[in-house]
């Protein structure tokens, strides 16, 4: 038996779902990293196929910074409708790795808060970890167009 083909006007949905981690360590600092294109941000990317978006958020995160993390908290969802991407967001705690930098994260380290929310340029990164940090505003939903 073979399978019907689809109609012609049919496709497939072209959504991408991310994840990504607020991590903040004992001594209340967070942990950022430096990508090539948007300056200095949390870690975080697309979720794998077959993998969960708590797993994706781990592994972005290792990936990115050389830090394991232990997810804390779901924070909430930004959903840029028009462009079909959903950035979900946890907290986290370090629980090993050493900050170590890569091709997707030039630098790679852990800030005061203070200071890490002002190397933040990218308004839109800014408050979202803003929001993450602040569990009176979670969870939260966002939805956006660009």
């Amino acid at each position: 038996m073979t399978k019907p083909e689809p109609p012609p006007s049919w496709a497939p949905p072209k959504h991408i779902v991310s994840a990504a981690a607020i991590v903040v360590n004992d001594q209340n600092e967070l942990l950022l990293i430096r990508g090539p294109r948007r300056g200095w941000e949390m870690p975080g990317g697309q979720v794998e196929e077959g993998e969960s978006i708590r797993d994706a958020a781990i592994r972005e995160t290792l990936e990115e910074s050389g830090i394991r993390i232990e997810i804390t908290g779901f924070c909430g969802i930004y959903q840029n409708v028009s462009r079909g991407i959903c950035n979900t967001l946890f907290t986290g705690k370090p629980v090993g790795g050493t900050p170590t930098p890569c091709e997707e994260a030039l630098e790679v380290g852990f800030f005061p808060l203070p200071d890490a929310l002002g190397m933040v340029t990218n308004n839109n990164f800014r408050e979202r970890i803003e929001k993450c940090l602040n569990p009176e505003e979670q969870p939260f939903y966002v939805e956006f167009n660009t």
